[in-house]
């Protein structure tokens, strides 16, 4: 089947994170507190060696990690190599860090203060520059796509999701990677004001394609990309995605979001509505990827995405809970085994079923497409498929931001579209598109 130029879908996941490895490991430990000693740092040597990178800054390392996890997961790589298997152009880089390479940055400016520029390590100089996550992704990999680095403040991991999108949807691109990528040292701690505890140290990637060419190479898709806003406060972007005061079935809240009392419609806290009001109703369930990962900055966007996803594949397994089933809407209950499903039920549990199931390419999918899903099709042969609504309550409500600095962004993720005719006919190419 193809279909529309614009739609885009997730077909990879990556996570180079202590403690969680899958997208619903990572819900999992957002839905229950964390007790027991904290996890150990990632060791990015056990993913990609040593090799090559003793030069390179940890938070590089850590989005090389992530970027290759969701590579494999998307089919673009195989099991035992690095580069991709479908042509470097057709794949573009996306990445989102505020404070990444601040240490390097910060560092090299204090040497050639103090001293000169001789002074400086020419292994180590590259670090400095303000795109090297993003670059050496691509070099990695031999990705000759767009390659963006994003640092846009509280918002960025959104942000990145969008244009990793926008380049796939205007045919710049087959296929993105997005990265969001964050660590804690010395001079973030100091710059912030906060402890390593309390700061994210890890990275999240994914792999978001147009569905037309991740059907014609087989791969499974994960999720599909719904609209996205950028406002200035909390209330006007959740208006404007869900209007109506639609009710989605989950709420990835902003960083720390609090709200008051129940009844009172009151929130505070970052990302909490400049009028006062609670702008998704109390029984949608919430939750805070940061309480189980630390405060993420520019890789929040990302990480919130990777745990939609696997609410997402819960609710299509039928192992979500009922509306309220969130750890904040409805108490310490929720958090229990009932509500937080089997870790099988993510797309990439245990024995890799949804990996396997993209392998196997559409025909193998059957009916696993559940109701609900993007897209109608036509019953002849020859009628192009024509999107329909998906239902709120079968979307996963993303927003990022903080009110105070009148930036807020917010991304709708959905369950992948139903299956259509198997010979509509082919979408036209469209102006930019890439030629392979």
């Amino acid at each position: 089947m193809t279909r529309g130029p614009g739609e885009v879908v997730v077909t990879g996941v990556g996570l180079a994170l202590p403690g969680a490895d899958t997208p619903d490991a990572l819900l999992r430990r957002t839905a229950c507190a964390v007790t027991g000693p904290a996890a150990e740092p990632f060791d990015t040597a056990a993913r990609i060696g040593r090799r090559g990178h003793r030069y390179k800054d940890r938070a590089t390392r850590l989005a090389l990690c992530a970027a290759l996890d969701a590579l494999r997961d998307a089919r673009l790589i195989p099991s035992d190599g690095e580069e991709v298997t479908v042509p470097g152009d057709t794949v573009g880089v996306v990445a989102s860090s505020n404070l990444g390479n601040l240490d390097t940055a910060c560092l090299t400016a204090a040497a050639i203060a103090e001293r000169s520029a001789v002074d400086l390590s020419p292994m180590s100089l590259p670090n400095a520059s303000s795109n090297v996550i993003a670059s050496w992704v691509a070099i990695r990999h031999g990705l000759r796509g767009p390659n963006l680095m994003l640092c846009n403040g509280a918002t960025s991991g959104l942000d990145a999701v969008h244009w990793g999108a926008a380049l796939v949807a205007a045919g710049r691109v087959r296929r993105a990677v997005v990265i969001g990528v964050e660590t804690h040292n010395a001079v973030v701690e100091d710059l912030l004001g906060r402890s390593a505890d309390e700061l994210l140290d890890g990275a999240a990637a994914l792999v978001v394609e147009g569905a037309r060419w991740a059907e014609g190479r087989g791969a499974r898709a994960a999720a599909t990309l719904g609209r996205y806003q950028r406002r200035a406060g909390l209330s006007g972007c959740v208006e404007a995605l869900l209007p109506g005061g639609a009710a989605p079935g989950v709420w990835f809240t902003p960083e720390r979001y609090a709200e008051g009392p129940a009844g009172t419609g009151a929130g505070t806290g970052a990302g909490a509505g400049t009028d006062g009001a609670v702008p998704v109703p109390e029984a949608v369930p919430r939750y805070d990827v940061t309480s189980a990962v630390g405060r993420a900055s520019g890789a929040l966007g990302v990480l919130q995405c990777v745990a939609a996803i696997g609410w997402l594949a819960r609710a299509e397994a039928g192992t979500d809970a009922a509306p309220g089933a969130g750890p904040q809407a409805a108490g310490p209950q929720a958090a229990g085994p009932r509500a937080v499903g089997s870790e099988a039920a993510g797309p990439r549990a245990a024995g890799s079923e949804a990996a396997e199931r993209r392998a196997a390419g559409p025909q193998a999918a059957g009916s696993e497409a559940g109701a609900g899903s993007g897209t109608a099709c036509a019953a002849g042969p020859g009628a192009a498929p024509g999107p329909v609504p998906v239902p709120a309550s079968r979307q996963a409500l993303i927003t990022s931001g903080d009110d105070t600095a009148d930036a807020v962004a917010g991304l709708l993720l959905r369950p992948t579209p139903d299956r259509c005719h198997p010979h509509p006919p082919r979408a036209p190419l469209i102006s930019m598109e890439c030629s392979r």
